[in-house]
C-alpha cells in the first residue's frame, strides 16, 4: 500500500499515521523524521538541509525530493509506504509521481482527516499546554491553518481528480478515527 496522510494540523496524522502504517505493514515516513535523521547522520543532504534549517528557512524543493526519493528507495518501502508531510507543493506532486512511476507501482490512495476548525484550535491550544510551547497562541494556529488552506488544500484536489481522495472525519477519539480509516481503506485495491 502506497499512502498519503494529509489534513491541517491537529487533525490526528501524527496520531494516526503509525497505526495506519502498521496495519498495512508499511513505514510510517514523516519529512521531519527525514530531515532529522538526514541532520543527525551527517549525510551530504542533511549537511544542505541543515543550513537552510539554521537560517530559519525553508529546505529547498530539490534536497526535500532528494531526501524523499532516498528513503521510499530503502528496502523496508519496497512494499509500500505512508507518506506524512510530503509533497507540500505542486512540483513535489510531479516530484513523487515519478518516484512511484519508477518502482513501476502507483500512488494507491490518500487519505484525508477532515475536522471542525474550532475542535482542531482547542487541541492545538491544549496540547501546546501541555508541552510547553509558549509561541503556539491562537493567532499563530489560526495562522497555520490559514497557509494549510492556502498551500497543501489544492494538492486535495488534483489527487481528488484522480479518484485518489479518502476522506474521514477524524474527530472523535483516537481508537474511533482509526476504525473508520481502516473501514475506508481496506477496501482500496493496492498496486
Amino acid at each position: 500500500m502506497r499512502l498519503l496522510i494529509m489534513g491541517p494540523p491537529g487533525a490526528g496524522k501524527g496520531t494516526q499515521a503509525k497505526a495506519v502504517a502498521d496495519h498495512f505493514g508499511v513505514p510510517a515516513i514523516s519529512t521531519g523524521d527525514i530531515f532529522r535523521a538526514n541532520v543527525g547522520q551527517g549525510t551530504p543532504l542533511g549537511v544542505e538541509a541543515k543550513r537552510y534549517m539554521d537560517a530559519g528557512e525553508y529546505v529547498p524543493d530539490e534536497i526535500t525530493n532528494n531526501m524523499v526519493r532516498d528513503r521510499i528507495a530503502e528496502p523496508d518501502a519496497e512494499q509500500g509506504f505512508l507518506l506524512d508531510g510530503y509533497p507540500r507543493t505542486l512540483a513535489q506532486v510531479t516530484e513523487l509521481d515519478g518516484m512511484i512511476d519508477a518502482t513501476g507501482h502507483q500512488l494507491d490512495a490518500v487519505l484525508v482527516l477532515t475536522v471542525d476548525t474550532d475542535a482542531v484550535v482547542g487541541r492545538l491550544l491544549k496540547r501546546a499546554e501541555i508541552e510547553g510551547r509558549p509561541d503556539d497562541t491562537e493567532d499563530v494556529i489560526r495562522r497555520r491553518l490559514e497557509v494549510y488552506a492556502e498551500e497543501t488544500e489544492p494538492l486535495i484536489e488534483v489527487y481528488a481528480t484522480r479518484g485518489l481522495v479518502v476522506s474521514v472525519d477524524g474527530m472523535g477519539d483516537i481508537a474511533e478515527v482509526q476504525q473508520r480509516i481502516f473501514d475506508a481503506l481496506d477496501s482500496v485495491p493496492q498496486s
